[in-house]
């Protein structure tokens, strides 16, 4: 019997739904596995449907198609390695999240996920039956255990199988990206390998989806925890992983290993990727948004031209007799830097019309909230026709601060089909302009350099709706007002323990109050792109009615 073994994997990015796209993806990879020399070629969870799959899966049709599409690969990769891939699978009318071992043919092993995660953005037992522990399967001369992604969180999965026969394992995954998951991921694995004394392959997708993006970073890890290879972040990349047999058991052979990004950079890449494959995914090629002069937009315009390219991204002004000569200077000078296109739309004649339609009912009555309103929705509205006359997606530009406590116009400056910064609080934002300005890497494809102007970044944030508004008119410093969000929102604390650690008792329980009633706008906010285990949306599920407040 051989003692070599080599490992084809495949980190690469699927499209929900896109069966034959991915089914293409996966014969791709599995022919240049087989032109390597491979035993077997890996491909991540759940890859021939995309993931996640949310209620798609629930329809039997699409579980059908997508046996169909794994019972037609096989017969693609009949004279060859091996192929592993995920997908939905129907047993006996229970619906399992499986992983196929494709030799041969035909379907030779079926793998059932066990530990079906039920938190953050995972609902996996909504649509998932849990699958009995599985032993190991063989390929060739080795013994394979493949605990499916939250399996290998799990220590009783990964132990069963070595102490079933398993001598490798190999993770699939589908594990989506937030701040600093890679440590989370690697201390995790070196957990399983310390206590099962087995190698451990961790492969993951890449792409993004909806909300989410998976960001690879793959890796492979020998007995002790020493890592033999480590694959890169966001990019699609096939590695080749020999293991040799030797009195200890099988060993991987050292590969490249490339050095982790910062999470400045990893944050920045994450919104970058993710706007460039929802455009993708959703067949869209280019974008337009309004640039105001102020940093959220900026660093939106910044995503987007390094994200598609310059070419791609239009900018509009849209000023009123409120907008200063300072803003309309600064935001020409944001374009000029990428290289965008820049158009200029007064909203002084709409607004004058609105104005003198509603002059009737509005009589006698102080002018305040709703005319700044007005002024917000009127932009949504050209900018929304300028989309509908282009077939521009039209990118919102609110941050997590700004989108917490309803700082933003529902049907004004929240209309829009995708927001890169809607998990980024406003202290971030700040942060992460200075950081694009000093860095620049091969995949933005905007120009280096400080593209965003420091006056933007140092200048003090207003919506400029009313004569010398700013935002601290309305709300705490931004430092104050993220620092008790975070608590309120990521950490889940309590009003008392907020003011125990040195905040104002009025201060957190107005933002609390802004945080609760601010829901319904939340509901009907575009998606974008999430950085944290606490995005709005599927990580922080609250109910728009709720007269619940925290009196702690």
């Amino acid at each position: 019997m051989s003692n070599r073994f080599r490992l084809t994997m495949a980190q690469l990015n699927p499209t929900v739904g896109d069966l034959k796209g991915n089914a293409q993806k996966a014969l791709d990879a599995w022919a240049q596995g087989r032109d390597a020399g491979a035993d077997l070629v890996m491909l991540p969870e759940m890859f021939i449907s995309g993931y996640q799959v949310q209620d798609l899966v629930l329809k039997p049709q699409f579980v059908h198609d997508c046996e169909a599409a794994l019972a037609q690969l096989a017969e693609q990769v009949a004279d060859g390695p091996a192929l592993a891939i995920g997908g939905p699978r129907m047993i006996e009318g229970a619906l399992f999240n499986a992983y196929h071992v494709l030799k041969g043919g035909a379907l030779a092993v079926v793998t059932l996920k066990h530990e079906l995660p039920n938190f953050n953005v995972f609902d996996e037992k909504r649509h998932y039956t849990a699958g009995p522990i599985m032993g190991p399967y063989s390929i060739g001369p080795i013994r394979i255990g493949s605990p499916i992604c939250e399996d290998a969180w799990h220590e009783q999965v990964p132990e069963t199988m070595a102490e079933t026969g398993a001598e490798v394992l190999f993770v699939p995954n589908g594990s989506p990206y937030f701040s600093d998951k890679h440590e989370v991921r690697l201390n995790q694995m070196v957990a399983r390998v310390v206590e099962t004394e087995l190698p451990l392959v961790y492969l993951n997708m890449v792409g993004g989806q909806d909300d989410q993006v998976f960001d690879g970073g793959s890796f492979v890890l020998n007995r002790g925890g020493a890592l033999a290879l480590q694959m890169p972040w966001f990019d699609e990349a096939l590695a080749h992983v020999d293991f040799e047999k030797t009195d200890d058991g099988w060993t991987a052979r050292d590969g490249v290993r490339e050095t982790v990004p910062s999470r400045e950079e990893l944050d920045y890449r994450a919104m970058v990727e993710s706007l460039r494959d929802y455009m993708r995914k959703t067949g869209f090629q280019k974008v337009l948004l309004g640039l105001s002069g102020g940093i959220d937009s900026a660093i939106v315009a910044t995503i987007a031209a390094d994200a598609l390219g310059p070419e791609n991204v239009r900018c509009v002004m849209l000023p009123s007799e409120y907008t200063s000569r300072e803003s309309l200077d600064d935001a020409g000078a944001v374009a000029r830097n990428l290289g965008c296109h820049l158009d200029e739309v007064s909203i002084a004649g709409p607004r004058a019309a609105v104005t003198q339609a509603l002059a009737p009912l509005f009589e006698g009555l102080d002018e305040g909230l709703t005319e700044e309103n007005i002024q917000s929705r009127l932009r949504g509205v050209l900018l929304m026709a300028q989309s509908n006359k282009f077939g521009e997606m039209l990118l919102t530009t609110g941050n997590k601060s700004e989108v917490a406590v309803g700082y933003a116009t529902i049907y004004g400056d929240m209309s829009g089909g995708y927001n890169p910064i809607k998990d980024m609080y406003k202290t971030r934002v700040f942060e992460t302009c200075r950081w694009r300005n000093a860095h620049h890497r091969p995949w933005m494809m905007a120009p280096a350099g400080e593209v965003i102007p420091t006056r933007v970044i140092d200048k003090p944030p207003t919506a400029e709706l009313r004569p010398d508004q700013k935002d601290s008119d309305s709300l705490p410093p931004y430092e104050v007002l993220d620092a008790i969000l975070e608590c309120l929102i990521d950490y889940e604390q309590s009003v008392a323990e907020i003011v125990a650690a040195g905040y104002e008792r009025a201060t957190v329980k107005k933002v609390e109050h802004l945080l609760y009633i601010s829901e319904y706008k939340r509901f009907q906010s575009a998606p974008g792109t999430r950085l944290s285990q606490k995005a709005f949306w599927l990580d922080r599920r609250y109910p728009i009615v709720n007269r619940w407040r925290d009196e702690s």
